[in-house]
């Protein structure tokens, strides 16, 4: 009877302890779209009521350009959610711009104070130049009401900076051109209106070349108009003395004629073959008119414009010398669409090749990313290994290293190696046999013991390169073996766990970090803490330090500004990191952002957590968009 018990004990016990292991057999189970979409709404909700307090504490700030700021970037994020808010905020954003105005011109001119030429002023132009472009990212009419209302007294417009012979634009003129690339998609016939006007007013930005872009998507034929009255004003212009119709018909050139083949990917063939032909025609004859006079152009790095280098001038440039400049750059230009050239005026091809030779100018190599099975975008090694051999000397050694960091990328280590003791010089090929190293170490560490990676790892040279090779190795490891990528963050974490004496250590501390939000958040939490508490020291003898040895500061606050100095992007890096964390345990992150002393780096801190939640994009320094979360890799 009591084996019959026992027995009975036993299998109860194994059949109990048997249980978790075919649960954990089971597929997980996977959130329903009802789960999903409560998730969602719940970040929302978090998101706009943190939203809500980071404008009311921006009302306590001092800086009329910090409030400014916070009241784009909130109206930024909540269009979608309260169109009507997100309007109000707008403009008050425009009155905060207005009233800087204001003071700058009164400033300015006082009686007996700052007499002379008013110096330029910047800021209020960054600041117009935010909100311009966050409302156009939203309503194409309201963003130009917002330029309209903002526009500052002529006192105090910034001068466009001048770098050699440039047209004298007006900062309305070059912020107007600005907006008509991003009104481009959506409105294209506004944009196409406002492009007119511009061509009538002689202005030719390249922005032009866009908005026919988009305009043909919607409206082919009015697309096909815009055109054609841009290609008979370009052809009507003198483009030795206007630049800037020679940066759009360089647009135009490097876009190609339309064809009846499938389209391209990225931007698109604008102009039909009749009307391609034309303006390659006229440029072609315009930059035949260019002479040597000793002096020599940059070849254009593909995906760039030409950026000739001409000798300095010591005093102010003659006509003769500014309409030669400028059919240098024409020159410079045609190299790319010589293939354009080759087609559709083989006659004037020959003549081409030989004017940039009397200038000094090399052609572009014919078969730079030619061979079968590669692209422009992406050609392969033996492509580059090609155009490296007939490259002009100045442009080898540039190729051949991003063809041995093609063929490290190809998995061919040993041919990376080869093309590195071939044909670079010590630097360049010390920085590819590092990268050789790092990829065979790391090829032999996967799925070694711990013991052999810590090794591997001993054997690499910087704190940087140990860092990025054990996060590497936890993320395949994560895969098969969560334990063993603990194990190896943990390695990471030791490297970085100092107080940190420069901001390449900061960074270091926030690569862990991230790498460990998908294992174990609460170790990033952790990371983060003693780091803020750090900067709080830092911001405190900054603003001890303003006027001195440091001007971040103004009337003691901090000015909330994209970029800014390397404290400031510090702020905004550790910002970034709760965001992606927030996503996983708000209340921590929201906790976290709270302990900023400064006002200024909690308000920047949450409105990159309210960001990071409603997957908005954020305004660059130029007033394009950024993506708020650093992608881990």
């Amino acid at each position: 009877m009591k084996k019959i018990i026992v027995l009975t004990l036993v299998l109860g016990l194994f059949c109990f302890s048997a249980w978790p292991v075919s649960a954990q057999d089971q597929p997980t189970a996977q959130p329903s779209t009802e789960e999903l979409e409560k998730e969602k709404a719940e970040r929302e909700k978090n998101a706009y009521h943190l939203l809500d307090l980071v404008v009311d504490e921006a009302q306590s700030l001092r800086l009329t350009e910090n409030r400014v700021r916070v009241q784009i970037n909130a109206a930024d994020m909540l269009w979608d959610q309260n169109q009507g808010r997100a309007r109000s905020l707008f403009s008050l954003a425009a009155e905060g711009i207005g009233e800087l105005g204001r003071n700058q011109a009164n400033q300015r001119f006082q009686p007996g104070r700052n007499e002379g030429p008013p110096s330029p002023s910047m800021r209020i132009f960054q600041l117009r130049q935010e909100l311009v472009m966050a409302a156009g990212k939203h309503d194409a009419a309201l963003a130009y009401q917002m330029l309209a209302a903002t526009k500052p007294p002529v006192s105090v417009q910034p001068a466009t900076e001048q770098r050699g012979p440039r047209p004298n634009m007006t900062t309305d003129e070059n912020l107007e051109q600005q907006l008509l690339a991003r009104i481009a998609s959506l409105d294209p016939k506004l944009a196409a209106q406002n492009a007119e006007q511009m061509i009538e007013k002689g202005q030719l930005p390249a922005s032009i070349a866009e908005v026919i872009n988009q305009l043909r998507r919607q409206d082919p034929d009015a697309a096909e108009k815009l055109a054609d009255k841009t290609v008979k004003k370009l052809q009507a212009t003198n483009l030795l003395t206007n630049p800037e119709a020679g940066g759009l018909v360089q647009t135009l050139l490097r876009l190609g004629p339309l064809t009846n083949s499938e389209p391209r990917s990225g931007r698109s063939p604008i102009l039909e073959p009749p009307a391609y032909i034309e303006l390659l025609t006229t440029v072609v004859d315009v930059a035949l008119k260019a002479t040597p006079q000793g002096q020599r152009i940059q070849a254009p790095q593909r995906g760039r414009p030409p950026n000739p280098t001409v000798p300095r001038q010591t005093g102010a440039l003659t006509d003769a010398q500014i309409e030669q400049n400028n059919a240098r750059r024409l020159l410079a230009g045609l190299q790319i669409v010589l293939p354009m050239v080759d087609q559709y005026l083989p006659t004037k091809a020959p003549a081409l090749r030989q004017k940039m030779t009397e200038v000094g100018m090399p052609a572009l190599p014919m078969n730079m990313g030619a061979t079968p099975g590669s692209s422009p975008t992406n050609p392969t090694t033996d492509a580059l290994v090609q155009a490296a051999a007939t490259a002009p000397q100045q442009m080898q050694a540039r190729l051949y290293q991003q063809a041995a960091y093609k063929a490290i990328e190809e998995g061919d280590t040993e041919r990376a190696r080869q093309i590195a003791n071939d044909h670079l010089q010590p630097n360049m090929r010390d920085n590819v046999i590092s990268r050789i190293d790092f990829r065979e170490i790391a090829k032999k560490a996967e799925g070694a013991r711990i013991e052999d990676v810590r090794q591997a790892v001993a054997r690499l040279q910087t704190d940087n390169q140990k860092i990025d090779f054990l996060i590497q190795l936890a993320k395949e490891a994560q895969k098969t073996d969560e334990k063993q990528a603990l194990q190896l963050l943990e390695d990471a974490r030791q490297i970085t766990n100092r107080r940190p004496t420069a901001y390449e250590h900061f960074e270091q501390q926030l690569r862990v970090s991230r790498a460990y939000s998908t294992i174990d958040p609460g170790r990033s939490f952790e990371m983060l803490d003693p780091g803020i508490n750090q900067l709080n020291e830092l911001l405190a003898a900054a603003a001890v330090l303003s006027g001195f040895e440091i001007s971040m500061f103004r009337d003691g606050e901090m000015a909330i500004q994209p970029g800014g100095n390397g404290l400031t992007q510090m702020v905004n890096r550790f910002g970034q990191e709760l965001a992606q964390l927030a996503t996983i345990d708000f209340e921590r992150s929201q906790t976290l952002a709270g302990r900023f002393q400064f006002p200024e780096a909690r308000i920047m801190t949450r409105l990159a957590i309210v960001q990071g939640l409603i997957g908005a994009r954020r305004l660059g320094p130029r007033g394009t968009a950024e993506n708020v979360i650093i992608r881990q890799d």
